[in-house]
C-alpha cells in the first residue's frame, strides 16, 4: 500500500514540475536534424527526450529480464536432471565389496 502511495506521490511531483517548467519556458528551440530544421517548444523537446530515454531504459531492462528468465529456465532443467540422476543412484542396489 505504501509503495502505491509513494509512486502516486512521485508522479504528482513530476507533473507539478512539468507544469512549472512549461509555464516558465514558453520559447521555441531550433533543432537541426540533418534533413531539416524543426522548432518545437522547449517543453516538447525535453519531454520527447525524456520519453525516448525511458523507452530505451525499458528495452534494456526487458533484455536483461529475458536473459534472467532464460538462465532460470536452463538452471531449472539442469536441477531436474540432477535430481532424477540422484534419485536413480539412490535406488541402485549396493554391490558388496567382496
Amino acid at each position: 500500500m505504501f509503495k502505491k502511495i509513494a509512486v502516486i506521490f512521485v508522479v504528482l511531483i513530476i507533473i507539478a514540475v512539468m507544469v512549472v517548467f512549461t509555464d516558465r519556458n514558453p520559447g521555441q528551440l531550433p533543432l537541426d536534424l540533418a534533413f531539416g530544421v524543426v522548432e518545437p517548444s522547449i517543453v516538447l523537446a525535453i519531454s520527447l527526450t525524456f520519453v525516448a530515454g525511458w523507452v530505451f531504459g525499458l528495452l534494456c531492462t526487458c533484455l536483461f529480464i529475458m536473459r534472467l528468465v532464460n538462465d532460470r529456465r536452463r538452471l531449472r532443467s539442469a536441477l531436474r536432471q540432477t535430481e532424477s540422476e540422484v534419485s536413480r543412484l539412490r535406488n541402485m542396489p549396493i554391490a558388496d565389496a567382496d
